[in-house]
Parts: structure tokens; C-alpha cells; sequence
């Protein structure tokens, strides 16, 4: 199999290769190169010791020397250069206690997560495949390099990574790696939470989020999101509904975008259902008040997650009113728009079709048909630059002050006072006009 690796890559593996040592380009890109796909990164492996390879170019960066790794800069882009090793004992399910330098290729691919990922690649020798990547590739496998149980108990993030590339790329999970994970997946008790907010969003904004379902199986989420697992437990009895709780939100994630924001809003939007479960005398299930119970669960969620602040506001906006029902006229949709945000509002028409293609077919033309209302209400409202928010009043609080308020909560209230009636009638939002409304006749 030929692979044509990027002239930078040709230029480091052949200039290792001229002072006598092996290299080639190893790991993803790889794997990408082979699914033709283009890499995002290439890493390099050689026998070569860390600082053989600091001479043998002009500008290296010691990256982690310490394991062997050493970044060399060509043209200010970095390629990460790595030496052969073996890893020593695992005392954390994070790090090896220490790390053994080697000169056969064979003991560095045997210490790598997965088949798909341990082949190596360079011109001379063409593709290093030991462990029978490309065979799991053409059946769609993800399986572990060796025994599933030592690479998962090397660094637990790994089955969280086994997900994610199942989800990447469509793929199913090896038996006895997937048994390996039922085992072990306390073990992510140990992984840090910047970490797994890593593998949680690239699976989340990958080709089949749905396989957050795999994550649930396996015991993953129990330790790393539990709430969805109460989710996944809570069933609807409802016309609205044929799904529970969780099969609802897996169902939801398919529908929008591949955006971590509103990927992670469809995870979270239900979330807090659980808490709000009721049942009538008829035997149907409600959960009234589901959406601020969220909005709460959410920020707790996503801040032991360790999400920035941008992120957590946005989502947490979107939980609260993923459920806000809107009249299809112009007024209300401008008041929607004030009370939600101008920045926050649009995003709510994804969220909305999400949720309700992921419902039952009852009543769906007619939500779907009202959801369409009211895109058009609300980009004639942005075509025409009605007012729905203090910003674009036509008076502002210096204005006030001009004409005797004083500075304080007063010129606020008002302000919002006047707000209201301009959110009613935007052909009122005239200066004068508004000034002349001061003081306010009950």
C-alpha cells in the first residue's frame, strides 16, 4: 500500500533515516491515510534517542524528552518525533511509572491502544501492520492492541476512546475489548475531568452521537455522566413520547448539527426529567417544571466537566427554554427574543426540531409547521431592525438624565418601561415619541 506522506514528514523520516536509524510515520494518520481521509496531524516513531534526533535538526522543542518525544519545527510547523519504547508499570491508569527506550518498532506499536492505530508507514518499507489493523478496518472493528484489560488498565481514558472512534467512525466495538470495558470502567474515577470532556465532545459531535448509547452499556457514563443513566431508567407515558427519557436524547442528538454547543444542549435538555417525574390518574407521565430543573443540572454537570463559562452559559440558556412555547405572531416573537437573547434565540430553532423529530409523530406536522412560523416572523423582524432589546431603544439612559432623572434604578425601570411599549408596537420606537410617554399613566 503506497501512502503519500507530506513533504515535511518525507524530509524528517528521511533525514532520521540518513544517519542511520529507523523511522516512520505512525498512529492516526495512518489510519486516516488508509480510510483516505486527510490527517490531522502527523506523529512520527524512530529508534533514534531523543537527542540524536535535537542534532540532527536545526530547531527542536522539548516537548516530553522525558518519554522520548521531541517536536521538530519545520517552517514554524511542529511534528512531534517520538522514540521507540516500552512503558513501565501503570500505577495511576494515567502514566507508566517509567518508560524504557527500544530499538524494535514491534515493542512501540505493541504498547498502543488499538489495532487501527498502531500501524506505521514510511517509503522504504512501505505499511507496518503487526496487529491486524487493516483486518478491523475492513470488518469495522475497534479492537485493542494484545490483551483489552492491560491497555485499559494503562490509561482507563481509553475506553472512552474506544467510543469515540466507534462513533467517529462507524464502527463496532470488539467483544473482548467491550467486555474489558464492563470491567474496568470504575477505573475513569481516576481520569481527570478535563480529559474526559475531551472524549465526551469529540463523540458528541461525531457521525453517530447515538453511540453515547454504547457508553451507557458498557458503564462508561455511570462514572463519567450519571445523570444520563437516571435518563436512560425513565420512561414516557405520553402521546408526545415513544421513547424514554435517554432513547429520547440519543434520538435528539441525530438531529442537529455536529456543534458541541448544541450537541450538548440535546444531551442536557431532558436531563432533568427524572427529578420532575409525575403520573396522572390516567396512568400518563409528566414532568412539568423539567426544563429550570435542567438548567440547574446542567451547569452542575458541565462545570464538574470543567466547560468554560461561555460554553455553560449557552447551554444552560438553551435547557432553560428548549421547551419555551411561542404564539406565531410578531409580538411574541419579539418578546421572546428579549427575555431568551438575541445571541441565544436562533439556536433555539435548531434545538426545538431536534426535539421534536425525536417524538412521537403526534401532533408533528403541526409543531413542525408552527416552528417554520415562526423562523419567518423572526427574520422579518431582523430584516426590518425592530427593537426587542434596550440596546436598539431610541432612548437611552443618558437621554434621561438630560431631562432631570437622576442616575439609578429609576432610569433602569424605565427604561424597561419603555422598552415594553415599543416590544408592543416597534413603529413607537421614536424619541420623542417615548420621551413624551414619561411619567407613565397606569
Amino acid at each position: 500500500m503506497q501512502i503519500r506522506l507530506p513533504d515535511k514528514v518525507h524530509y524528517i523520516i528521511e533525514s532520521i533515516q540518513a544517519a542511520g536509524y529507523e523511522a516512520y510515520a505512525v498512529g492516526g494518520c495512518i489510519r486516516d491515510c488508509v480510510m483516505g481521509r486527510v490527517p490531522d496531524d502527523w506523529d512520527i516513531t524512530t529508534s533514534a534517542k531523543p537527542e540524536t534526533v535535537k542534532s540532527l535538526f536545526n530547531r527542536t522543542i522539548d516537548t516530553g524528552i522525558q518519554h522520548g518525544t521531541v517536536t521538530v519545527m519545520i517552517d514554524k510547523e511542529g511534528f512531534e518525533v517520538t522514540t521507540y519504547r516500552i512503558d513501565g508499570k501503570y500505577e495511576d491508569n494515567r502514566h507508566p511509572e517509567n518508560v524504557t527506550f527500544t530499538s524494535d518498532l514491534a515493542e512501540d506499536l505493541r504498547r498502543r491502544d488499538f489495532t487501527i492505530n498502531a500501524m506505521a508507514y514510511n517509503d522504504k518499507d512501505g505499511l507496518i501492520d503487526l496487529f491486524g489493523g487493516i483486518d478491523d478496518m475492513e470488518s469495522g472493528i475497534i479492537r485493542c492492541v494484545g490483551d483489552a484489560r492491560e491497555r485499559f488498565g494503562e490509561d482507563a481514558l481509553r475506553m472512552m476512546r474506544a467510543v469515540r472512534f466507534s462513533a467517529q467512525l462507524g464502527y463496532t466495538i470488539e467483544d473482548e475489548t467491550k467486555a474489558a470495558i464492563n470491567k474496568l470502567a470504575p477505573t475513569l474515577q481516576n481520569i481527570s475531568a478535563e480529559r474526559i470532556q475531551t472524549e465526551l465532545v469529540k463523540l458528541l459531535i461525531s457521525d453517530h452521537p447515538d453511540f453515547l448509547r454504547t457508553a451507557y452499556e458498557t458503564g462508561i457514563t455511570k462514572y463519567t455522566i450519571p445523570e444520563f443513566d437516571t435518563c436512560m431508567e425513565t420512561e414516557q407515558i405520553n402521546p408526545h413520547h415513544c421513547y424514554s427519557v435517554g432513547e429520547h436524547i440519543l434520538h435528539s442528538l441525530a438531529y442537529v448539527e455536529a456543534d458541541k454547543t448544541l450537541r450538548l444542549t440535546m444531551l442536557l435538555h431532558d436531563i432533568g426529567k427524572p427529578q420532575t417525574f409525575s403520573i396522572d390518574e390516567s396512568g400518563i407521565t409528566h414532568n412539568h417544571g423539567h426544563a429550570l430543573v435542567g438548567e440547574d443540572m446542567s451547569v452542575k454537570i458541565l462545570r464538574r466537566l470543567k466547560f468554560d463559562n461561555d460554553t455553560i452559559y449557552k447551554v444552560r440558556k438553551l435547557v432553560r427554554y428548549h421547551d419555551q412555547r411561542i404564539e406565531p405572531d410578531a409580538k411574541s416573537v419579539r418578546r421572546s427574543i428579549n427575555l431568551i437573547g438575541e445571541d441565544i434565540f436562533p439556536l433555539l430553532f435548531h434545538v426545538q426540531y431536534a426535539d421534536i423529530m425525536a417524538q412521537s409523530d403526534y401532533m408533528r406536522e403541526k409543531k413542525l409547521k408552527t416552528l417554520e412560523e415562526l423562523k419567518v416572523i423572526y427574520e422579518q423582524i431582523l430584516e426590518k431592525k425592530e427593537c426587542f432589546s434596550l440596546k436598539d431603544l431610541a432612548v437611552s439612559g443618558n437621554d434621561l438624565i438630560e431631562i432631570g432623572m437622576k442616575p439609578g434604578r429609576e432610569i433602569g425601570g424605565t427604561l424597561q418601561k419603555l422598552l415594553e411599549i415599543v416590544l408592543e408596537d416597534p413603529e413607537l420606537n421614536n424619541k420623542e415619541y417615548l420621551l413624551s410617554c414619561i411619567p407613565f399613566k397606569d
